[in-house]
C-alpha cells in the first residue's frame, strides 16, 4: 500500500482577497527571500519552485537546515513571537511564493479550519523531522546520515524499488546538510552506487534498499 501523499493546503483560501496582507511574489534562482537577522514579520507558502534554508554561526560556518518545495511553509517562527529571522531563505530555482503578513496568517488560522488543520499537521511533521535530524547528529554515523537524507529527499515509498530525488542538489549542499566534507560525501555516494543502492539515470535515483544503511548498527 502506497504511503499517503503530503497534505495539500487549501490554496484558494490562501489566495483569496489578496491585498489584506497577502501577496504573490515571484523569485529567481539564487535570490535571497530573507536573511538571518531580518525582521520576522511574515509567513511564506511555496507555490512553485524550491527554497533552501541555511544558518550562519558566529564563526562564519554555514549549515543547510532545510530544502523545501511546493506546498511548504517557511518563516513560521514569527507566529511564536520570533522577532528576527533565525535563518536565511534562498531560492534554488525560479518560482513563486505567497507572502502572508503575520497578523493575516494568525487570523486565517483562527477563522479557517481548512487551513489550520493541515498547517498544524505540517508543523508537527516538520518537528518530527527536526528531532530525527538532531538524533542523527548525536548517534548516527556520517554514512547513515547521508543515507537518511537521500531517502528523505527522494520520499522513497515502501512499495517502490526506486524513487527520483526531485530536487537538484549538489554534493557540497549534502555535505552542509549532514555536517561533513564534500570528500566524504563523494566517497559514500560512490560506495552506494557500487552497492546498487543509488543510480544515475536521468538524475539521481534512490533505491529503497538504502534504508538498510540507516538501520545498520
Amino acid at each position: 500500500m502506497r504511503g499517503k501523499k503530503p497534505l495539500r493546503f487549501d490554496v484558494e483560501t490562501l489566495l483569496a482577497s489578496r491585498g489584506d496582507g497577502r501577496a504573490i511574489v515571484a523569485f529567481r534562482e539564487q535570490q535571497i527571500l530573507f536573511a538571518q537577522g531580518d525582521p520576522a514579520d511574515a509567513v511564506f507558502y511555496i507555490l512553485k519552485g524550491k527554497v533552501k534554508l541555511t544558518v550562519l554561526s558566529r564563526y562564519g560556518k554555514e549549515a543547510v537546515i532545510g530544502m523545501l518545495g511546493p506546498d511548504a511553509f517557511f518563516g513560521e517562527g514569527c507566529l511564536a513571537g520570533q522577532p528576527l529571522r533565525m535563518a536565511t531563505a534562498t531560492a534554488t530555482t525560479d518560482g513563486s511564493i505567497m507572502r502572508l503578513a503575520r497578523k493575516t496568517m494568525i487570523r486565517l488560522l483562527h477563522d479557517e479550519p481548512r487551513l489550520s488543520g493541515p498547517f498544524i499537521s505540517y508543523m508537527l511533521s516538520r518537528n518530527n523531522r527536526i528531532e530525527g535530524y538532531l538524533l542523527d547528529q548525536l548517534f548516527d554515523s556520517t554514512e547513515q546520515r547521508l543515507a537518511r537524507t537521500l531517502l528523505l529527499l527522494a520520499h522513497a515509498g515502501k512499495d517502490r524499488e526506486t524513487e527520483n530525488v526531485t530536487q537538484r542538489i549538489s554534493q557540497d549542499t549534502l555535505a552542509e546538510m549532514i555536517g561533513t566534507t564534500r570528500a566524504h560525501i563523494s566517497l559514500f555516494m560512490n560506495r552506494f552506487r557500487q552497492l546498487g543502492l543509488i543510480e544515475y539515470k536521468g538524475g539521481l535515483r534512490v533505491h529503497s534498499s538504502l534504508l538498510n544503511v540507516v538501520l545498520h548498527d
